[in-house]
């Protein structure tokens, strides 16, 4: 973690677990099954999931593997987002936040794209490891806990089935290009 990365957690300390089970509890209240925010938090688990996949492999080999499959999770979740939600929380008068969740994914990539040169069983790497699981936690806080319920409060319906068919559809495009 830079000196940068170490300041910037001490002035802005993460979200309690308190808060982002609240945060989630809220967004799970608001989802319908099968729409487009229950497809999320089932990915936003899963990416959870994965982070401690990558942390309990023991050997080098094992944590490239649970790596590769944390990045490839990470990024068709990302580009679902990118391509159907962060437009629509745009066009809900959201441009701020939306704008906000694409740089974060950006940042998000590029700290995992640096990841993948850092010895794998090293102490600087599960640093690094756990410097992107925090910043992916305090974004899914933003998700769950304001932006994507406001979101689903406030959208037409003729909009949220738009979101749910293009999330769904651009999350199975990478998904399913990269079996």
């Amino acid at each position: 973690m830079s000196i940068i990365d170490k300041a910037i957690a001490a002035i802005t300390p993460p979200e309690s677990e308190e808060a982002r089970a609240k945060a989630r509890a809220k967004a799970e209240k608001a989802a319908q099954p099968g729409d487009w925010l229950s497809q999320i938090l089932t990915h936003h688990r899963e990416i959870e999931t994965q982070f401690a996949a990558v942390k309990a492999a023991n050997d080098p080999a094992s944590r490239r593997a649970e790596q590769k499959k944390l990045g490839l999770l990470l990024t068709a979740h990302s580009i679902a987002e990118e391509a159907a939600v962060y437009p629509a929380l745009a066009a809900d008068h959201q441009v701020g936040h939306a704008e906000l969740a694409y740089q974060e994914q950006s940042a998000a990539k590029m700290e995992m794209g640096l990841l993948e040169r850092v010895d794998p069983m090293s102490q600087d790497y599960i640093d690094k490891l756990e410097h992107i699981e925090g910043a992916v936690a305090h974004h899914v806080y933003s998700e769950e806990g304001t932006w994507f319920t406001k979101l689903a409060e406030s959208a037409s319906s003729e909009e949220l089935a738009l979101v749910t068919a293009r999330y769904s559809e651009e999350y199975a495009r990478y998904m399913d290009s990269r079996s």
